[in-house]
């Protein structure tokens, strides 16, 4: 059986839609309550048993790395005054056993670019390929959707993409698919027929939407290699993965949770609400800070469907 055990995460993009926070550091950097984005992509894979993890990087990323890396005068600072808990928590970030390595992407030339670049650390083997711009969250389970994924692709050797229902509205902003109106509830793999990138609304054939979850066969390496350029003069992964439709079948499961889009604003600040709210340390003093914005904004007759601020 050909197991699962490789994840890539392409972190060679430029952030251009965090900016200017994202000037000097890494968008895959900013913190979502007390860890950068990175940190809970990388955590969401272990938690589904991969065991190695390849980051797919360009100069100026070297944050990232270092993230990950040993901090030993932090550490020893740390272990002098006795803080356990919190040196636990900046030297668990890759538990034993996991491997963690960067692969240099010279250019930024989109998503099946930088697969291609990670070719020589998958080998022949299925992988995962997880964006790190979006927050899978889950609040039992980290790894819930990913192990679904894998155990499917495992049972199958089937490719699996992981999806969420969006509104109608939203299907232009999205890679969908068309999985013949079959009906999905959490945890159901189904068969897909077509997928169509941002669609119109009249012509989108559902409104299940690609979330940046993936487990692919080694096959879509070879497609890769003769991938021209497509959309935004770059190598789609997506255009890989039409031509691995044409020959072998693929299926779509439908995810538990929520995701945020933490490469934009809106996103970004709603992971940082949804997730302080829930922090064991934080969340009650959030929850009251909230409820007492809310109050205030009500006793101000403040209208939240308008867009503008008076």
């Amino acid at each position: 059986m050909n197991r699962v055990k490789t994840a890539v995460i392409p972190v060679a993009g430029l952030g251009t839609r965090l900016l200017p926070a994202s000037k000097a550091i890494p968008k895959e950097m900013v913190p979502v309550v007390d860890k950068p984005v990175i940190q809970y992509v990388v955590e969401e894979a272990i938690a589904a048993g991969i065991n190695r993890i390849v980051l797919v990087t360009r100069s100026g990323k070297e944050a990232i790395e270092n993230h990950f890396d040993r901090h030993f005068e932090l550490e020893s600072e740390l272990a002098r005054k006795g803080k356990t808990t919190l040196l636990r928590r900046i030297t668990d970030t890759v538990p034993a056993g996991v491997e963690l390595l960067s692969i240099r992407q010279p250019k930024a030339a989109g998503l099946g670019d930088a697969i291609r670049c990670a070719a020589a650390a998958i080998g022949d083997e299925p992988f995962a390929v997880m964006l790190p711009d979006v927050l899978v969250h889950t609040r039992l389970d980290a790894g819930w959707n990913m192990k679904h994924m894998i155990n499917r692709f495992e049972k199958t050797q089937t490719a699996q993409i992981l999806v969420e229902r969006v509104p109608g509205n939203l299907v232009n902003q999205y890679g969908i698919v068309d999985c013949g109106h079959r009906l999905m509830n959490v945890g159901v793999s189904a068969r897909i027929f077509d997928m169509v990138e941002k669609p119109s609304r009249a012509e989108a054939p559902s409104d299940l939407a690609i979330v940046g979850r993936y487990i692919l066969p080694p096959l879509v390496l070879k497609l890769l290699k003769s991938t021209g350029l497509g959309a935004g003069g770059e190598i789609q992964l997506t255009d890989a993965m039409s031509e691995l439709l044409e020959r072998s079948p693929m299926e779509a499961l439908m995810m538990r949770g929520r995701t945020y889009d933490c490469g934009n604003k809106t996103g970004y600040m709603q992971a940082n609400i949804a997730l302080s709210l829930e922090d064991a340390d934080i969340g009650l003093e959030m929850r009251q800070f909230l409820a007492s914005m809310i109050r205030k904004a009500a006793a101000e007759g403040l209208d939240f469907q308008r867009t503008e601020v008076a």
